[in-house]
């Protein structure tokens, strides 16, 4: 007897200090998700105002306003080929949709930056397309014109061809959801189907197609490659401009401020319009909403319609990069290459299971003790995907680089020994940084997973005798595995093609295929960056192939 209560004194504390540890890897996790934008905020505060106030009355309005406008053209361009597409593939059936209604989820796998890549070496002065213009008119440079594509609305084009495809999925999915009772009854009344569709579906579908065109919108604000190979001048090119030309990291501070209020504010009015505008289907009976079978000149026009974005968003620029990596003559698996692929993955997998681990504790404490400390972990956790990985690399590096530089002043001063660059010149503040940046998305894969295991089974486990740990190790984990590797693979593929937080933090000497590609492109060397983009590209089109099979399934 004393033996058994011994053991279930025993297996009591341990279940506490499982409890304690959880909640303080989450509380710590929540910590390094608030700590840059906290010290984004005190290096803005305490920073000299000298460089900013030239900034402001020479460049920095320009900055705010193009951003604004390209914020504008993106919006614009995702919501019109989004819902379009998803309402056509829905909503109407023409020979091919259901190739389209998979395809037009693949220009997700692209980074804009890869793209810009490959439409600058067509479209550009010396490109194929202008070449030949020549050739065929003889036409001199200066007579004729033609559109620029390095420019604003260039970029803009380049980041809605990569980016409609989150207000396709979320549009399409919402599409599905709608019951045909409101449809048809707006039709019973006269409604044409477009007017039926533009009173009834649209504005019931209204909450998911917001949230997807903020999703566009906060990646569009957190873009480096396009619009600085584009020569865009841009909150995110700003404060790189800040950091490394002009060196005065309290105005990249005061740049990177100004973009996380305008990401934050994006982030607050996404939350705020998915907490009040929901909508819900009268009756329980769900009706699918009647397909219409398109012939003629409008199953041509369907499929034209839905196929361009496609063909311009992956078919065209994979077919450029395949062509420009041929001639480039460069060897993928020379030493060089070798040591970008093996930084990359490096990085990346390193990244994966440390945010997937940080998922882990923070969708478990939830779970485990909820309430408004568990809620504000989780909320903090999320908050990094609104902030640009430019944003969050200064923030982390501005504490720890004064960290680092105390240290070694005092280790110098004490022991006449120089530590140099402990924190900062590491890959770990990186992974820190990725792990800010991408954790929102590992913990919806894993409370999407976690949402399918009933309290009844930890209720069954801690009635066994398992500690918290216990249950999570022995239940939930071998239940979850499905979702974990698909937060796992999401990250990697995040990570492969993450740019500004890359090329701020990376330590010396330490490139990866993003970077190099960004460098050889910078260089006009643009057959040369073909070759790291197709890896890059290679590898973003795991985890949309996933999605791909689970649309299909659908």
């Amino acid at each position: 007897m004393a033996e058994i209560e011994y053991s279930e004194h025993g297996t009591r504390n341990r279940g506490v200090f499982g409890t304690r540890l959880v909640a303080s890897v989450a509380y710590l996790v929540a910590a390094a998700c608030l700590l840059p934008m906290i010290a984004v905020v005190l290096a803005a505060v305490t920073g000299g105002t000298d460089t900013i106030s030239h900034l402001l009355a020479t460049v920095l309005p320009g900055y705010a306003l193009t951003t604004l406008f390209l914020v504008v053209l993106v919006a614009i361009g995702t919501l019109c080929i989004g819902v379009g597409a998803a309402w056509l593939v829905t909503m109407t059936r023409f020979p091919g949709v259901r190739v389209l209604e998979i395809a037009l989820v693949l220009p997700l796998a692209f980074p804009a930056y890869v793209l810009a890549y490959a439409y600058t070496f067509i479209l550009d002065h010396p490109g194929i397309v202008q070449t030949t213009l020549r050739d065929v008119t003889g036409w001199g440079p200066r007579d004729y014109w033609f559109p620029e594509i390095r420019s604003t609305e260039g970029a803009a084009l380049m980041l809605i061809l990569v980016l409609y495809p989150y207000v396709y999925l979320l549009a399409r999915a919402a599409f599905l959801q709608q019951s045909a009772t409101a449809f048809l009854a707006a039709r019973a009344l006269g409604n044409s189907p477009w007017q039926a569709f533009w009173r009834v579906s649209l504005p019931m579908a209204r909450p998911a197609i917001a949230g997807g065109v903020l999703l566009a919108i906060m990646e569009t604000i957190a873009d480096f490659g396009t619009v600085a190979y584009f020569g865009v001048q841009t909150f995110a090119t700003g404060i790189y401009t800040s950091w490394f030309s002009i060196g005065d990291r309290a105005a990249a501070a005061q740049l990177a401020l100004c973009l996380l209020g305008f990401a934050l504010l994006l982030a607050v009015i996404e939350r705020t319009r998915r907490g009040k505008a929901k909508y819900y289907q009268a009756g329980k009976s769900h009706a699918a909403l009647p397909a219409a079978q398109l012939k003629g000149w409008q199953a041509v026009a369907g499929f034209t319609l839905c196929a361009i974005p496609v063909v311009l968003g992956f078919l065209l620029p994979v077919c450029i990069l395949v062509l420009m990596g041929v001639e480039s003559e460069q060897n993928l698996m020379s030493r060089r290459y070798i040591g970008f692929i093996r930084n990359s993955l490096t990085l990346a997998g390193t990244a994966a299971v440390v945010t997937v681990f940080a998922a882990i504790c923070v969708g478990f404490f939830q779970r485990l003790r909820p309430g408004r400390g568990s809620s504000a972990t989780g909320y903090l956790a999320r908050l990094g995907y609104a902030v640009p990985g430019g944003v969050i690399a200064v923030g982390l590096m501005v504490p720890f680089a004064s960290f680092d530089n105390a240290l070694d002043a005092w280790m110098r001063e004490t022991f006449d020994v120089s530590t140099g660059l402990l924190v900062t010149g590491s890959i770990w503040l990186l992974v820190a940084a990725y792990m800010v940046r991408f954790l929102a998305a590992a913990l919806s894969a894993y409370e999407g997973g976690q949402s399918t295991v009933h309290a009844n089974m930890d209720a069954a486990a801690r009635s066994l005798g398992q500690t918290p740990l216990g249950t999570l190790r022995r239940v939930h984990l071998p239940i979850l595995t499905p979702s974990l590797l698909t937060a796992l693979l999401i990250v990697f593929v995040d990570v492969m093609k993450e740019l500004p937080a890359t090329l701020i933090m990376r330590p010396f000497n330490f490139d990866t295929l993003a970077v190099q590609a960004y460098r050889l492109a910078s260089d006009e060397r643009l057959e040369g960056a073909a070759v790291p983009s197709l890896v890059i590209l290679a590898v973003g089109l795991l985890p949309v192939i996933l999605i791909c099979r689970q649309v299909g399934r659908r």
